[in-house]
């Protein structure tokens, strides 16, 4: 089994840093994975359902250790590069003109 695409969406909540999702073999998604801030650091939860007792459980999960740092692996990484990507967007809208503004022309 290979993850073939791993998107993440950032999200801005106390605990809860971004939504995941994995291709698989480039045929099975999964989706509702998540980052979250735990106590001593970040960690991914599978995707989960709340039973009637309350407690949650595992939709879908991997069924090795192994399996569980290939992934984790990934969604950290993808993390990370999305993280570093809206750092530079948010940079580059920052030094963006707007409009009817002498912004950028250092001519005074």
């Amino acid at each position: 089994m290979k993850v073939t695409e791993v998107k993440v969406f950032p999200v801005n909540e106390d605990r809860l840093k971004a939504y995941v999702s994995i291709t698989l073999d480039n045929c099975f998604v999964v989706r509702d994975l998540k980052v979250i801030q735990g106590t001593s650091g970040l960690f991914v939860a599978m995707p989960s359902k709340k039973r009637k007792d309350g407690q949650f459980r595992d939709i879908a999960h991997p069924l090795n250790q192994e399996t569980r740092a290939m992934i984790e692996d990934l969604i950290f990484e993808a993390y990370e590069k999305e993280l570093k990507s809206m750092g530079e967007t948010l940079v580059s809208l920052k030094r963006q003109k707007a409009p009817g503004s002498d912004y950028g022309n250092d001519d005074y």
